[in-house]
């Protein structure tokens, strides 16, 4: 009896494990339309990883908010401080006024440069972010990679800023500081709605890369649809 009932659950756990898979699989083979850069699956893990983070947790020094199993957790990047900007580094993840955009790319799309007539304005043209993508991306959250990119032209419709243009992917979250004391932040989805909030304690970003980063978003859906969240 015991040996069927260990059978028994051994099976189950096989079942859900290719149950998973497939659905893994599945999301793989999903193509956004309007853009078919993104990896599905993947920003859809990210997007649920970030509504599971809740106020308290991330209320603390905000090092620990950004760093250890929140921001960079929900995003599916690694904490890499220790090599050079370009090749993973993501000490500048969520940490600035501009990195601010947990985009989720297909692998082969995380290759594309800011080049050609339809490139980000205020990018540097090429931008090869794509081997710092595979370095840094955890595996963990599905197929495809992770990175914190540029916020700058989110405020045009359509938006023009580098996951949009240069990686043809929607975010899965953005990080928006609060007016008026930019003490509070609140992470947003691709449409602009309210994904979780925070107000960290600590050593922030410096109070004048809080207030750009609300400039960047200003009139875009993310800045109206989210003053109220502030």
């Amino acid at each position: 009896m015991l040996l069927r009932c260990a059978n028994v659950g051994s099976l189950l756990l096989a079942s859900n494990a290719l149950r998973n898979v497939a659905k893994m699989s599945a999301a793989a083979f999903e193509v956004d339309p309007e853009y078919p850069g993104t990896a599905i699956g993947r920003m859809r893990a990210s997007v649920e990883r970030a509504k599971s983070l809740t106020a308290d947790e991330l209320s603390v020094e905000w090092e620990d908010a950004r760093k250890r199993h929140l921001l960079l957790w929900a995003a599916g990047l690694r904490d890499l401080t220790d090599v050079p900007p370009g090749q993973g580094y993501t000490g500048h993840a969520f940490n600035d006024y501009n990195h601010c955009d947990a985009t989720c790319m297909l692998g082969d799309v995380a290759h594309n440069l800011n080049d050609g007539q339809d490139r980000v304005a205020g990018i540097a043209v090429n931008n090869r972010l794509g081997p710092g993508i595979e370095r840094a991306s955890l595996p963990e959250l599905g197929v495809g990679g992770s990175w914190s990119t540029c916020t700058n032209g989110c405020n045009r419709e359509p938006p023009r800023d580098v996951a949009h243009v240069q990686f043809r992917s929607r975010v899965a979250f953005k990080l928006v500081w609060c007016p008026p004391t930019f003490a509070s932040f609140v992470l947003v989805d691709d449409a602009g709605g309210l994904l979780c909030s925070g107000t960290p304690r600590g050593a922030l970003p410096a109070l004048r890369e809080r207030q750009a980063n609300f400039d960047v978003v200003r009139g875009s859906k993310d800045q109206n649809n989210n003053t109220a969240f502030c």
